[in-house]
This record gives C-alpha cells, structure tokens and sequence, in this order.
C-alpha cells in the first residue's frame, strides 16, 4: 500500500486561510473598538476596518489559486507591514479593540503583537509566494 505525501504548502495555506477568515470575523465584530486603532487623519474608519475584514476574506480565498497565488501572498505581506503601526497605536494607547475602551493590554501586547506579525510574513512568504 503506498502512502500519500502531505503537501506542506497546501497544508500552510488551508492554515492561514483559517487565521485569515477569523481575523476578518474580527473586523465586523469589534469595527467599532478597531476603529479606534486608526490613526486621526484616516477618514471613515468603520468603512475601513469593514474594508480591510473583506481583504482578508478575498486574501484567504485568493492565496489557493494557482493564477493569483503569488500577487496574493506579496500584497498579503503589505498589508501586514501596513496594519503593524495601527497594533503599535492600540498598545500604546491601552486600547482594547474588542471593547473599544482604554483598559487593554498596552505595551506587553506587542510582545506578543511583534513576533506574531513577522510569523504570519514568514509563513506567507514560504507556504503562499514561495510555496508549490
């Protein structure tokens, strides 16, 4: 009897598209809290964290097509980069986005935030745009 192989890659992607999915539940859930994480200058902050949830919706579902796979994976990057600075303001404002208020975990977050942020680029990188 032959055993089948497990495809690393496929397996790496069906993950993040499962962390993905639960993310952008996150952004309807709590918009307003994660509104909050916005900087100032950054109009209709609701509509954007309503924006960035269906972002990552279609990242979750665009990183398993083989035409897309590797532009998703690179903008799925970006937008990682993209989204570390409004982390970084929620900690250092006490912010919990789940509630909106200013009771949240502050700085010890991004211990855990940082770290978190570049294993999800570094698992990008090797199971979307590198990935077979």
């Amino acid at each position: 009897m032959k055993r089948k192989s497990i495809n690393g890659a496929f397996a790496g992607r069906i993950a993040l598209s499962i962390m993905l999915v639960f993310t952008a539940m996150g952004h309807f859930m709590f918009s307003v809290g994660m509104s909050k994480m916005l900087p100032g200058f950054i109009p209709a902050k609701e509509a954007v964290i309503y924006f960035t949830g269906l972002i990552e919706i279609a990242t979750a579902v665009g990183i398993h097509f083989n035409r897309f796979r590797k532009l998703t994976g690179i903008l799925l990057i970006v937008f990682f980069i993209m989204i570390l600075p409004a982390n970084i303001k929620a900690s250092l404002e006490n912010l919990n986005y789940q509630t909106g208020n200013y009771d949240g975990p502050g700085l010890s977050y991004l211990w855990f935030r940082i770290p978190f942020q570049l294993l999800l680029i570094a698992w990008t990188f090797w199971f979307v745009v590198r990935g077979k």
